[in-house]
């Protein structure tokens, strides 16, 4: 008994000393990590860290004057323990801060001519016509291009993907895709070589207002990488799935002049924020660039930009109209184009043309409206009710005459043939047409305004209840010097102006095929050389004039003169 309380003061010693070394050696963490944390950060180590150092060994001696009561140590010793934890967080916080402040500083990159790794590019694999994603991440934000295999990667720090690849694959030279820069990974130097600019050029074609001026004066053939020749211009489209019916409203819309112009420099169309507008103004320039590596170009950017912009509408691998796809791509970039002062854009200047319409129909569907039975409209003595509009117009809509029911004596049926003029009547103000939707009623068509660029359009295809029929009726039309002036009323020019009614062609889109399963070709004129080229996909060929004349036009884009 008289042991055991002999040896409790002993004990309690014991077990205060150790408590004072616990202290100690914490304290001395805690020092060692403010040391290192001053030392990481440039801090200079204050003096009243020795004073506590020696009151800290006083302590671990055992010089106390006084015994501490046993909850008072508890409550410091959970206060030491705790110590080291918030003191650690600190120093995370204060390391993190150091840390964001260098990211956010602009990184000092080495620039040199002398890379050794340039002989490792390879042209033939380059293909920048695809969405600028990387290949692992599936990021458009800092992609680069590795200029070895053509593969697309993001960023170039030590825990890139870029920078990875250029350790697994012992490939070096990256291009950033925005801002045109290359690099040497994983050395992080920036490359300025002039050997690098042609790859420079077909990323983003570039055209000067001369060079522009000039396109229609050119005759010259391009070469691409793998021999073959290709004239600027006149490339063949990739059909990615089912995709022609966009590849040939393209190629039509490439010979519209000013339209091509406008879209060639991008400080036309800065302003819109809209990626149809600069998809399109992509596409244009890779047609149109003459230092292209290969002689086709892939729309599948713009072909995404469709999809996006018209709600799947179009898309990928779903045959489609061109017909309903110009009209839907013509209004939504003039939407994205025009400016809040002027409601005009390069779309209306271009294709958009007037009518003046005459509807009409019977009084009954007035009276049928009306609330207090009183009448509003027009002659009490008359069924019939006139109303005279204008409405502007980007195309023409033709109706082709039925095709015959029976077949001939050799039991073949007869394909009809009907001259442009006797289906353009439609317009002269006098002949009508009746329609049924939205409601019963005659209507009368005259031009009063052309467009600059007149699009017409054969109506082949009618719905019915069951299935989709082709109308394979030919139409006889002129390839040069369409009058238009001879078959319809036009108002007479104000003033000193000239009445401009005559046209030529230079695009005709034809459907070949069943309805719903065909496929669309289209014959384009190449203005240097008045030649005529036919165009499916990635088929490029020179044919006659009297070819273009002899097919199912379906639409037609004709150029007025000067």
């Amino acid at each position: 008994m008289a042991a055991d309380e002999l040896s409790s003061p002993t004990r309690k010693r014991g077990r205060d000393e150790e408590e004072d070394e616990e202290v100690v050696d914490a304290e001395k963490r805690l020092r060692g990590e403010e040391a290192e944390g001053a030392a990481l950060l440039g801090l200079a180590n204050y003096e009243d860290v020795e004073e506590d150092d020696d009151a800290a060994r006083g302590g671990a001696n055992g010089q106390h004057e006084e015994e501490v009561p046993v909850a008072a140590a508890e409550e410091d010793e959970e206060d030491v323990r705790m110590a080291p934890v918030v003191a650690a967080e600190e120093d995370e916080d204060e390391e993190e801060d150091v840390r964001r402040s260098l990211e956010r500083r602009p990184r000092q990159v080495e620039l040199r001519r002398d890379c050794p790794y340039l002989d490792t590019v390879n042209r033939q694999v380059l293909d920048f016509d695809f969405e600028k994603f990387c290949s692992i991440s599936l990021s458009n934000l800092n992609v680069y291009a590795c200029l070895v295999c053509g593969k697309y990667f993001q960023g170039r720090g030590l825990k890139s993907h870029a920078y990875t690849h250029s350790l697994e694959a012992g490939h070096h030279v990256f291009i950033n895709l925005q801002t045109e820069k290359a690099y040497c990974l994983p050395d992080g130097y920036e490359i300025n070589d002039p050997s690098l600019e042609d790859i420079r050029h077909v990323l983003n074609p570039r055209f000067t207002t001369e060079q522009v001026r000039n396109l229609d004066r050119n005759k010259q053939w391009s070469r691409a990488l793998d021999g073959s020749n290709y004239l600027p211009g006149m490339v063949g489209l990739n059909n990615i799935k089912e995709t022609d019916f966009v590849n040939v409203t393209i190629q039509s819309l490439m010979r519209v002049t000013p339209l091509r112009n406008f879209f060639l420099i991008p400080e036309n169309y800065r302003h819109s924020k809209s990626p149809l507008v600069h998809r399109f103004g992509e596409l244009t320039r890779k047609i149109w660039h003459a230092r292209n590596f290969k002689g086709q170009v892939s729309p599948h950017e713009f072909l995404q930009a469709v999809m996006k912009a018209s709600d799947k509408r179009f898309q990928i691998g779903v045959q489609s109209d061109p017909v309903e796809f110009i009209s839907w791509l013509l209004n939504t970039m003039h939407s994205k184009l025009k400016s809040r002062k002027r409601n005009r854009s390069i779309i209306h200047d271009c294709f958009q043309g007037e009518l003046e319409v005459v509807k009409e129909f019977h009084r009954k569907h007035i009276v049928d409206k009306k609330e207090d039975g009183d009448e509003q409209n027009g002659d009490t003595g008359s069924d019939v009710v006139a109303e005279t509009s204008r409405v502007p117009f980007l195309m023409l809509g033709l109706d082709l005459p039925p095709p015959p029911l029976f077949k001939d004596a050799m039991e073949k049926n007869i394909i009809p043939q009907v001259p442009l003029f006797n289906i353009l009547k439609k317009f002269d103000g006098e002949t009508v047409t009746e329609v049924v939707r939205p409601s019963i009623a005659r209507m009368r068509y005259r031009v009063i305004r052309l467009p600059k660029y007149l699009i017409l359009h054969m109506r082949r295809f009618t719905k019915n209840n069951f299935f989709v029929e082709k109308n394979p009726t030919l139409v006889n039309f002129p390839v040069k010097n369409l009058e238009l002036k001879d078959y319809i009323p036009l108002p007479k020019p104000k003033g000193n102006e000239k009445l401009r009614s005559k046209y030529d062609l230079i695009a005709n889109i034809v459907h070949d095929g069943k309805p719903g399963e065909g496929c669309y070709r289209v014959f384009v004129q190449r203005k240097s050389e008045e030649a005529w080229y036919e165009m499916q996909d990635l088929h490029v060929t020179e044919t006659l004039p009297q070819m273009v004349a002899l097919s199912e036009a379906y639409m037609q884009i004709y150029e007025q003169h000067e």
